[in-house]
């Protein structure tokens, strides 16, 4: 395994600021769902985030995709990168903390690891792979609690609903690279928000009515945050840090989201999380890092 621990000051800055940004996110998704619906919330973040990534686009004269097969390809990538995860994720916050959401949305780098040694022959399991997915699973096993599915109820069926979720971003990260590698990420980021949007509009229609425009300031101001911040310039940010860190220190981002998450919910909305959601965070840490190559291990064969 190569070594990626080192990070230049400014690749740790961005990232740092990318996990605050992320951090934030949930914080403020929670305070809009207080008044517009589940997949209203979701169609905001979508149709402004898509339309931001755009004018950047028109501004960075990058060349636009117009072949049908890419669109199509756009269509999967925003089923499994964003309809899917972020209504999953937004119905479970309903009904558990933000925090607790962020905590379990880290399992999507234990998620990715598993489905790229599924899908692909060069992403192998390893003994340091395999021990960073036990830990991982060990960890968010604990932050939610096995006695929560003793009786299935609205708390265990949400934190299910978010696991559903980052599973779906890991497929996601598959479906990326098998039929979007080589394309400008900022292109891809818009292609899969525009089909997105255009997925969600007729459900929103459907199920929740047309959406209202008489929204308290508080929602506009959390839409904001999280359509055209937290989405569509954290998306120019990620690639940003991608480009100057690599995707393992990319990952750590993961462990930065958590804290911020659960102070903002603590501040803002009074949450309280278990001790055992700080535990499995811990150990849901311990997992990231080993899977990251922060921690050394043993060398096994002459390998890790």
């Amino acid at each position: 395994m190569t070594d990626q621990t080192h990070i230049s000051p400014r690749a740790w800055a961005e990232l740092l600021l990318l996990g605050l940004i992320w951090g934030a996110s949930f914080l403020s998704i929670r305070l809009a769902l207080n008044e517009v619906p589940v997949l209203t919330s979701v169609l905001h973040r979508c149709g402004w985030g898509a339309l931001v990534l755009w004018i950047a686009i028109l501004l960075m004269r990058l060349p636009l995709p117009r072949a049908p097969r890419i669109w199509g390809d756009f269509l999967v990538m925003g089923l499994l990168n964003n309809v899917l995860p972020f209504a999953l994720m937004a119905w479970g916050q309903l009904h558990i903390e933000s925090g607790l959401t962020s905590i379990l949305n880290a399992t999507t780098a234990i998620f990715g690891v598993l489905m790229a040694a599924l899908f692909f022959a060069d992403e192998r399991l390893s003994l340091r792979r395999v021990l960073g997915v036990g830990f991982g699973f060990l960890g968010v096993s604990m932050a939610i609690g096995l006695d929560s599915f003793a009786s299935l109820d609205l708390r265990s069926t949400a934190q299910v609903a978010v696991l559903a979720g980052t599973l779906s971003y890991a497929l996601a990260a598959v479906w990326a690279r098998k039929r979007l590698s080589g394309m400008a990420p900022q292109v891809a980021a818009a292609g899969m928000l525009t089909t997105s949007a255009l997925t969600l509009l007729p459900l929103t229609l459907l199920v929740d009515g047309v959406p209202s425009l008489d929204l308290a300031p508080v929602t506009w101001g959390a839409i904001f945050y999280y359509a055209v911040f937290a989405t569509a310039g954290a998306y120019l940010l990620y690639y940003r840090v991608l480009a100057m860190a690599g995707s393992g220190n990319l990952m750590l981002v993961t462990l930065i989201i958590p804290p911020v998450a659960i102070l903002l919910g603590a501040l803002v909305l009074g949450e309280v999380l278990y001790p055992q959601a700080f535990a499995g965070f811990g150990l849901l840490s311990l997992g990231l890092l080993l899977l990251n190559g922060r921690i050394p291990l043993p060398r096994l064969r002459g390998r890790n």
